[in-house]
C-alpha cells in the first residue's frame, strides 16, 4: 500500500507542476506584455457584384493608444483619435479606394502596415 501511496503522491505531484507551467504559458497571452502594442486585419471579402474591405484594428497593449490614424492609401486617411485597452473596432476604407494596403500609426512610435487579405470562400457550407 505505501508504494501505491509513493506513486500516486508522485503522479499528482507531475499533474501540479504540469498545470502550473501550461497556466503560466496561458497568462502571456491573455496578460500583454508590451504597454503600446496594436493588432490590425486586414480583410477583402470579394463578392460576385462588389468588393468589400474591412480592418480590424484593437489595442492589445496595456496602455491607451493616441492619435491614433488609419492611412488606406491613395490619399485616404481617417483619425481614430484614443483606443482604450483591449478596445476593438472595425473600419471600412472610402468605396474607390484600391484595398491593397493599410497603415495604422499612433503616439509612442506604434506603426503596422499590412496588406489585405482575402476572406476564405465559404463553398459548400450551406449545402446544395
Amino acid at each position: 500500500m505505501n508504494q501505491y501511496t509513493i506513486l500516486i503522491g508522485i503522479g499528482v505531484g507531475a499533474i501540479g507542476i504540469m498545470a502550473v507551467i501550461f497556466g503560466m504559458d496561458i497568462m502571456k497571452l491573455s496578460v500583454s506584455t508590451q504597454d503600446y502594442d496594436i493588432f490590425v486585419d486586414p480583410i477583402l471579402d470579394k463578392q460576385s457584384l462588389f468588393v468589400m474591405g474591412r480592418v480590424t484594428i484593437q489595442n492589445t497593449g496595456s496602455e491607451p493608444l493616441t492619435n491614433v490614424r488609419v492611412n488606406f492609401g491613395s490619399g485616404d486617411t481617417l483619425d481614430l483619435g484614443t483606443l482604450k485597452v483591449g478596445q476593438k473596432i472595425i473600419v471600412s476604407p472610402p468605396p474607390e479606394n484600391p484595398m491593397e494596403f493599410v497603415m495604422i500609426s499612433a503616439d509612442n512610435d506604434v506603426f503596422v502596415n499590412k496588406a489585405y487579405r482575402e476572406m476564405p470562400k465559404m463553398v459548400g457550407m450551406m449545402g446544395s
